[in-house]
């Protein structure tokens, strides 16, 4: 089958993307759902000692051992008070052999949205409560905004250098808590 030439392609925005969004402190913010594996109810999170105060602990996902990040005190806020709202977001970072799997507590999950490309603005220099470079841009959703975050960067190398630490050593994690 041929399709029409494509003479108006350059010009058109890239297909929507689709993010989760969820709340944290009152802010909405967003996450790409390509990165997103799943959603579970907050539950028992074994805390390891001499971690900053963003790393919660780690969960047993299916046996695997995953750390859990508590995005508001990575944010440089108070950490997250546990409601029975509280969500913890499972996100996979990385490609092929070098991936991670981290847990985000957020307030609350929202919904699914599309985000056309053209809706989507740069981040602002200033102003915004987080750094500046932990945000991928500002989409538009119904004349409001939603933070769209860059978890590659929220989660920053340093960061995950120490989660990976967990991983290599579960027993030792979980024999912690």
């Amino acid at each position: 089958m041929h399709s029409p030439a494509p003479t108006a392609t350059a010009a058109q925005p890239a297909e929507p993307r689709q993010y989760l969004t969820f709340t944290l402190g009152g802010e909405m913010f967003a996450v790409e759902t390509l990165s997103v594996k799943e959603i579970i109810e907050f539950g028992q999170i074994t805390t390891v000692p001499m971690m900053p105060p963003s790393i919660r602990g780690v969960i047993n996902l299916r046996g695997a051992v995953v750390p859990v990040i508590d995005l508001k005190a990575r944010f440089g806020a108070p950490a997250t008070e546990v409601t029975r709202r509280t969500c913890i977001v499972i996100i996979e970072l990385g490609a092929d052999d070098d991936h991670q799997v981290i847990g985000i507590v957020v307030d609350t999950v929202s919904e699914v949205l599309e985000i056309p490309q053209a809706e989507i603005e740069p981040p602002p220099a200033f102003g915004a409560r987080i750094r500046a470079d932990f945000i991928s841009g500002m989409g538009k959703i119904a004349g409001r905004f939603v933070i769209l975050l860059d978890m590659g960067r929220v989660l920053s190398v340093d960061e995950l250098a120490t989660l990976s630490a967990f991983a290599e050593r579960p027993e030792a994690a979980l024999a912690a808590g």
